[in-house]
């Protein structure tokens, strides 16, 4: 019997998180995995440009840092500006400690960007997984994290890109991909969202096989 892989996964909030990778789970469901999802510290305020209408009441967006001191991302623009990016780090850490360890981590756009450099941390020795899965990813623009991309990152990794994604465009997932010694890739046709169609999802299945522990 395999052993149930524990998966992270790192969005903006949980909540987020569950809807955009429903289809991803279901999809998955025949394979033993458990997933763990966190929010991102950093609440993103409702007049810094967002369409406060599209809001639903009650709801809150987050973010892992921002690029600018008024609290607003820019993910393909350089900045000097990482604000609530140490807060991040440690909560990742403190979940790892607290509900860890997991087998894998799943980050997407933005979550994506910051799995890059948790990757890296696992080269140090900071953290401790398997393998990480990589949607919609870009090289982070903060001057801050250029020491992240300076040596080739051997974590095995899945990434996957759309060609029509007009919010982080495939090039820029593509530069991010050259930093990894290790990867597979999922192009797909779409754009900025997770695939699920059975081509994805027998290249999930693929990759994650080789880490379920079997007896």
């Amino acid at each position: 019997m395999a052993e149930s892989l524990r998966v992270g996964q790192k969005l903006q909030s949980a909540q987020t998180c569950k809807e955009k990778l429903g289809a991803f789970r279901k999809g998955l469901k025949k394979l033993p995995l458990e997933f763990v999802y966190i929010t991102a510290p950093n609440e993103i305020p409702r007049d810094n440009g967002q369409d406060v209408a599209s809001i639903k009441e009650g709801s809150e967006e987050y973010g892992w840092w921002f690029s600018s001191q008024n609290d607003t991302y820019d993910p393909l623009s350089p900045s000097d500006v990482s604000k609530g990016y140490n807060e991040s780090i440690e909560l990742v850490k403190s979940t790892f400690i607290n509900q860890g360890p997991f087998d894998g981590v799943v980050g997407f756009s933005q979550g994506a960007c910051l799995l890059s450099i948790i990757c890296a941390l696992r080269e140090q020795g900071s953290l401790s997984f398997k393998f990480a899965i990589l949607v919609a990813a870009f090289k982070s623009r903060s001057s801050g994290h250029s020491m992240y991309y300076t040596t080739p990152i051997s974590c095995p990794t899945l990434h996957v890109f759309g060609d029509t994604d007009r919010v982080i465009p495939k090039e820029n997932s593509e530069d991010l991909l050259k930093h990894f010694s290790n990867a597979t890739i999922l192009n797909h046709p779409g754009g900025h969202f997770v695939p699920t169609q059975a081509p994805q999802r027998k290249i999930y299945t693929e990759f994650l096989e080789q880490f379920i522990n079997k007896t």
